[in-house]
């Protein structure tokens, strides 16, 4: 399976210059210092609307998965990763097979740029 393209609007902007650089943007709210997931229009815990981008340290922890089946390949890991900061977020596993997935295994966010489309968030386990 292919990562679909996406392209950018003025709002994910600085995500995705960011992604470029390899660089995982998350929205921090200053008012309650908690972290969201990068397409947060508020904060997630308190409404708040003074959200930032903000680094992230682009490691976190696998909650759990699942394996979309190929026709003529081996299927595609979709997993949903717990970052440190907090929010989750759901990624392509780029180096996983189905067999060897566990949860509470750590991931590391790295980025794939499929062709016509912007860096996209991908999770690694073996890195």
């Amino acid at each position: 399976m292919t990562l679909t393209p996406v392209e950018r609007d003025e709002r994910s902007a600085p995500f995705f210059d960011a992604a470029a650089r390899g660089v995982l943007l998350l929205r921090y709210s200053p008012s309650s210092g908690m972290w969201s997931e990068p397409d947060a229009l508020v904060c997630g815990h308190t409404g708040a609307a003074d959200l930032e981008w903000r680094e992230s340290g682009g490691r976190g922890h696998l909650v759990s998965w699942t394996v979309l089946p190929g026709r003529d390949a081996p299927g595609t890991v979709i997993g949903l990763v717990e970052l440190a900061e907090g929010p989750w977020l759901t990624v392509r596993l780029t180096d996983a097979e189905g067999p060897e997935v566990a949860a509470g295994m750590p991931v590391r966010i790295g980025f794939a740029r499929p062709e016509g489309g912007e860096a996209m968030p991908v999770g690694l386990l073996h890195a």
